[in-house]
């Protein structure tokens, strides 16, 4: 390691580990010619389904296709709201837009910065037909207790996992709770392909179908060219589906690297001005960021990287707050908004070293002015 040189993330770490096994799963991909859909799309939907604790896995482009099939599978449309965390990446709020439905933004908890059963509760309008619970950073947000609200008002429960593959709450995996529940494979998930991928889990076998027909053109099953509805084209690639075969039996131990991290961490940080977002009892973090609030962000961010420090941001605008959202939005939302000015996501990767994590820390602590938010690790 370069004295002073952390990276945000560290991908070629983690294809090194895999490179001889994707060689392999790559160039019997070639040999077989068969690059969309086929027995290794097959097999890794059933092994994720598994992985999820789920009947079924479907397999498709992207993450965002994931939560805007997942929706149009379920009828969600015009005249529809959906309930959606304005802390959260673009993607859940453009996937409702897309499915032609509304997003009503919902503001989050001061501690873990995710949806809340109260929060939501406050969202829900006689329009809305589903909520979308985004287990930010790799976090599960209270899905009991949201579970509740969205039974007494009737509405659908989906998960955006994208962040989450390997998280619990209470036991139970990401995706296994709601509905269905989205992933996103981006090469820097904790699971990540080498380019765009996604997948829904579900236990509903007739919205499996759904999505089966959905994401190929809205072809009908065992035809080509007989067209049931309005599909898409979001299809898994073979040579990505065989990469995350052969990356999926590493994730535990990378979720358990990274958990490891996430701990050291907490103990170097408690009691500092560096506020890392709470884990809650009953969640078990992928952690797949680590973030913290902090007093003067933006110069923080700007010392650690003059030392050669990777950081995030994520995310430094609420979604109800940009431009293509704003028309949605009905009014303030006070924690979300003043979190987008205080996050700081610091490097947290499978095979990062203690010596990384303690000049992280060292870094940090160095930058981050007395005064400011409070410990809330």
């Amino acid at each position: 390691m370069t004295k002073h040189t952390v990276p945000f993330t560290d991908l070629a770490a983690t294809t090194r580990e895999v490179q001889a096994d994707v060689d392999a799963a790559v160039a019997r991909v070639v040999r077989s010619n068969v690059f969309v859909g086929g027995e290794d799309v097959e097999r890794f939907e059933r092994a994720w389904a598994a992985y999820c604790s789920t009947a079924w896995a479907v397999a498709v482009g992207n993450g965002t296709d994931a939560l805007t099939l997942t929706l149009r599978a379920l009828g969600v449309g015009r005249g529809d709201e959906v309930v959606v965390p304005a802390n959260t990446f673009v993607a859940t709020a453009e996937a409702v837009v897309l499915a032609g439905a509304t997003p009503r933004f919902a503001d989050v908890s001061p501690t873990t910065l995710l949806l809340t059963p109260e929060t939501l509760d406050a969202a829900i309008g006689p329009r809305t037909r589903a909520v979308i619970v985004v287990h930010l950073y790799g976090q599960m947000a209270d899905m009991d207790a949201i579970g509740r609200v969205a039974a007494s008002a009737g509405i659908v429960v989906l998960e955006d996992a994208a962040q989450a593959h390997g998280a619990t709450w209470r036991g139970h995996r990401a995706g296994s709770l709601g509905r269905a529940g989205c992933f996103s494979f981006y090469p820097a998930k904790n699971l990540g392909a080498f380019g765009d991928a996604g997948a829904v889990v579900t236990d509903d076998a007739d919205l499996a179908a759904r999505l089966r027909c959905l994401r190929d053109h809205g072809r009908a099953p065992g035809s080509h060219y007989v067209h049931e509805v309005v599909g898409a084209n979001s299809r898994m690639d073979a040579v990505q589906a065989a990469i995350l075969s052969v990356k999926l039996p590493r994730l535990e131990d990378w979720t358990q690297a990274r958990r490891g991290i996430a701990a050291a961490y907490r103990a170097r940080l408690r009691g500092s001005q560096v506020a890392l977002v709470v884990e809650a009892s009953g969640s078990h973090s992928a952690n797949h960021l680590l973030v913290a609030r902090v007093p003067s962000r933006d110069s923080v961010v700007s010392g650690l990287a003059a030392a050669g420090i990777g950081a995030g941001i994520h995310y430094p605008i609420p979604c109800h707050q940009l431009e293509p959202y704003r028309r949605f939005s009905r009014g303030c939302l006070p924690v979300a908004e003043r979190a987008a000015a205080e996050v700081l996501s610091i490097p947290v990767f499978p095979h990062m070293t203690d010596e990384q994590v303690s000049l992280v820390c060292d870094e940090l602590l160095a930058r981050v002015p007395v005064r400011g938010c409070p410990d809330v690790a």
